[in-house]
């Protein structure tokens, strides 16, 4: 890319704040949308507050911005259509998630409507890009982790820090490809540099596949504790998850996550690691991982 101008949505998000450094790195000047105010400086960053509406009110009407990413949720994104017109976008890479294969089929009505939302939601981008002949990226992620901040492995670790204990729904030999943050931020980085590329999408893992079972006890090992799991049923998961939702921090578990155990969630992702060379760690955490305990 010959212009060094990134505008970048959803820049305090995980996944976002990972991409400013992949960018800072690469010597990229970066303008961060983001609907808090920041007053933290940086001389390759600049800060633009979005308003509640998604609207932007410091439009710099000389600044032309032509390659963008999006990391906050897809679903926002047709909310700032005109914010990447005004800024002359001409190619984006957008994050979204293979839920909308593996939950469109789950017993719970919410986590159908997420499938849905993440499935409509590609539909409205694509096409928008294509009526304004902007090119795209699609890249769907797998179970992302890292860095304490993530809803799937640091809630596996809050469990188990308050606990001392995991249930497992059966076997849970359902097969998992958790990708970190940081490997998340650099297919980005790629699918964005990568200019023969474009109006593809692309399928998001993890360098290593292993069961469900297997996954939980790399976070007992992680956290140095001894790997206690207990094997329930289903009937008696529905009723420990109805009383652990009481509690603020589970209130969005479920009896479909526990299902979710023994299905086989992995994807094949080679010709994403082909087209952009790109090859993702195994699964490996370390004590930057970890969430921190109050």
């Amino acid at each position: 890319m010959n212009e060094q101008q990134i505008g970048l949505l959803g820049a305090t998000s995980l996944v976002g704040q990972c991409l400013l450094n992949q960018l800072l790195q690469n010597n990229y000047r970066i303008t961060a949308f983001s609907r808090r105010l920041f007053t933290q400086s940086h001389p390759q960053i600049i800060w633009r507050q979005l308003d509640t509406t998604g609207d932007f009110s410091d439009f710099t009407e000389n600044e032309i911005i032509p390659f963008w990413l999006c990391v906050a949720p897809i679903w926002i994104l047709p909310e700032h259509f005109n914010l990447l017109l005004a800024y002359g976008v001409r190619r984006i890479v957008v994050l979204s998630s293979t839920s909308r294969f593996t939950k469109n089929a789950s017993t719970d009505i919410k986590e159908q409507e997420i499938a849905m939302q993440l499935i409509k939601s590609e539909e409205v981008v694509q096409a928008w890009m294509t009526a304004h002949k902007i090119e795209w990226i699609f890249l769907r992620p797998t179970m992302i982790y890292g860095y304490g901040r993530d809803k799937n492995i640091t809630e596996i670790m809050n469990f188990i820090h308050r606990f001392g204990f995991f249930p497992l729904l059966g076997s849970a030999q359902g097969l998992r490809q958790p990708i970190h943050a940081e490997d998340v931020a650099i297919a980005c980085y790629k699918a964005l540099s990568t200019l023969s590329l474009a109006n593809r999408s692309y399928n998001l893992a993890g360098g290593e596949t292993l069961t469900y079972r297997a996954m939980v006890n790399r976070v007992f090992a992680a956290l140095h504790q001894p790997q206690r799991t207990l094997t329930i049923p289903l009937w008696l998961f529905q009723i420990a998850v109805w009383g652990i939702r009481r509690l603020p921090r589970y209130r969005y578990w479920t009896s479909a996550m526990a299902e979710r155990m023994n299905q086989n969630l992995n994807f094949d992702c080679s010709d994403l690691q082909r087209d952009l060379n790109f090859l993702p760690r195994a699964f490996e955490l370390t004590a930057k991982d970890l969430p921190s305990q109050e």
